[in-house]
C-alpha cells in the first residue's frame, strides 16, 4: 500500500506560538520545585536558584529555537 502525502496547509504563527508563555512558564516553575526539592533533600542553599536559572537558559533556548522553525 501506498502512504499518501497530505499536504498540511501551514498554521498561523501566532497560533503557532500561542502556548509560548505558558511553556516557558511552567519549565521555570518546574525547574524551581526541581531545585527547591533537591535543596530539601541535600540541605543545600544554592541549587534552587542554580536550577531555575537554568531553566530559565533552556526555555529562552527553546522559545528561539522554536521561533526559528517557524521562521523557515
Amino acid at each position: 500500500m501506498k502512504k499518501q502525502n497530505y499536504s498540511k496547509k501551514p498554521l498561523n504563527k501566532a497560533l503557532q506560538l500561542s502556548g509560548a508563555g505558558l511553556q516557558m512558564g511552567l519549565t521555570i516553575y518546574l525547574g524551581f520545585l526541581l531545585g527547591k526539592w533537591l535543596d530539601a533533600k541535600f540541605q543545600l542553599t544554592f541549587l534552587t536558584e542554580t536550577i531555575t536559572l537554568l531553566a530559565i537558559f533552556l526555555a529562552m533556548f527553546s522559545l528561539i529555537k522554536q521561533a526559528n522553525k517557524i521562521n523557515e
